[in-house]
């Protein structure tokens, strides 16, 4: 096998042992996936998770594979099915720096393949480890400014690297067919920013799942494809999308140094890039016992590149209304809270809350702030003005979510969609996930009604 980037990536997921990985990125990778679980769950109630349902059963007619609080479908259907729900209420994981949600493409097709072939919960937790690293890894190669200023969007093209790692670790690829999964995953690789504010910037997220499974499924059975489809001359990833990339991160301190630890998760669901409002809005009005009839005004400072995204969008529907900075500013100080209930219909047509993020808050370009930090002011009625400069949002890679605040989420998500008595199950199986016999025990229990 010819050293290069790819070969060595394929290398390391062909050879990666548990023991290989150290206990604290065991326990990280433990937490991203009871995440995944809790976004996954609670994106059963996504406006658009029936129109993804029905493509999901039309790809196959088998039921090898459970569904996140429903049933089974096919490998392909589930696959769809479960990387769509793990986002579709914009409340999954996110690598920051490359703008790319891990968890769909790696978590969605490791758990399908774990449970037909009743994998243990070592191997699986082997399998995300291996998945999860490769994605970050691929993402971080791309060069991301320049990759972004092309227009692609991270999910849909690094996704299927990860999708198929994950695969390819269940099965057991030697590294020969590990390299041609991944070159089958690189001639999927697609999206744009051309979605954005449409549900098809979150169908790359699933179809990544699926391509990375057919990615693998297909390598299986011996299946060519280019032996380096990250850096080829001729329609390489980081060549033909970004201007060359830089292919020595995708190597560099591989097995040494875990960049899956720089995963970020989401308390709220709201935009990944908006996080760091709600962790300060939320800290101040709790503080300064802030009430919307006390404001006179709230000036939110974003860089250049959040308020392009997030800085003007109508809230005139709940997708938009996740995303709107405007919205979700008046939401918060108005609930005190944000979970799926702030953008309910009814809140969305709410004339006080309406009212207040039309006319008292003003968002706009700050100097001086970069990538998803905020400055957050607060002008009382009284004249005084409260200040929040938040670096990172809460649940950033800098400022982790514990395990205790995972589980709340969880909690909080499988109401009135899986039992009590399952979620504890849930707890406890991915707390002790490595000593779990067969991940099919894990599957029945996300699948309980």
């Amino acid at each position: 096998m010819s050293n290069t980037p790819t070969a060595e990536l394929a290398a390391f997921v062909a050879h990666l042992q548990y023991d290989q990985i150290p206990v604290a990125i065991r326990e990280r990778v433990k937490d991203i996936i009871l995440d995944a679980i809790a976004s996954a769950i609670a994106g059963t109630h996504g406006d658009e998770v029936k129109q993804i349902r029905a493509l999901a059963m039309a790809l196959g007619t088998s039921s090898e594979a459970s569904i996140f609080g429903g049933d089974k479908l096919s490998l392909a259907g589930a696959t769809l099915l479960n990387g769509y729900l793990i986002t579709a209420v914009t409340v999954c994981d996110v690598h920051r720096p490359t703008l790319y949600h891990t968890t769909p493409q790696v978590i969605a097709p490791a758990l399908a393949i774990a449970e037909r072939d009743s994998a243990s919960g070592k191997t699986l937790l082997t399998a995300v480890t291996a998945g999860l690293e490769t994605s970050v890894r691929v993402a971080n190669g791309t060069n991301y400014s320049a990759f972004r200023g092309r227009g692609w969007h991270s999910p849909g093209v690094v996704g299927p690297f990860g999708g198929a790692a994950a695969v390819g670790k269940l099965r057991g690829f030697n590294a020969d067919t590990q390299l041609m999964a991944f070159g089958l995953a690189g001639s999927q690789s697609a999206g744009t920013f051309a979605h954005w504010g449409t549900p098809t910037i979150k169908f790359h997220q699933c179809r990544g799942a699926l391509s990375g499974l057919m990615a693998g499924l297909l390598a299986e059975t011996g299946f060519l494809a280019s032996k380096e489809v990250l850096t080829h001359k001729d329609g390489g990833i980081y060549n033909a999308y970004s201007d060359g990339g830089k292919p020595e991160l995708v190597t560099g301190g591989l097995g040494t140094q875990w960049q899956l630890e720089q995963i970020s998760l989401r308390l709220w669901p709201a935009a990944s890039s908006v996080q760091s409002v709600i962790t300060a809005l939320l800290a101040m009005a709790e503080k300064h016992h802030l009430k919307p009839a006390d404001i006179s005004e709230v000036r939110i400072g974003l860089s250049k590149g959040v308020y392009d995204m997030h800085g003007t969008l109508a809230w005139n529907d709940k997708f938009k209304a996740l995303l709107s900075m405007p919205y979700i500013t008046s939401i918060v100080l108005h609930d005190r809270a944000c979970w799926l209930g702030q953008f309910a219909p009814s809140r969305i047509a709410d004339k006080a809350v309406d009212a207040f993020a039309r006319e008292r808050v003003k968002v706009s370009i700050a100097l001086g702030i970069e990538g998803t930090a905020a400055l957050v002011e607060i002008v009382t009625n009284t004249g005084i003005t409260r200040t929040d400069r938040r670096l990172v949002a809460k649940g950033d890679a800098a400022d982790p979510l514990s395990r205790a605040e995972i589980i709340g989420k969880l909690r909080t998500a499988a109401r009135d969609v899986i039992t009590d008595a399952a979620v504890e199950r849930v707890i406890q199986q991915v707390g002790n996930l490595e000593n779990l016999a067969d991940s099919r025990e894990l599957l029945n229990a996300v699948r309980a009604a």
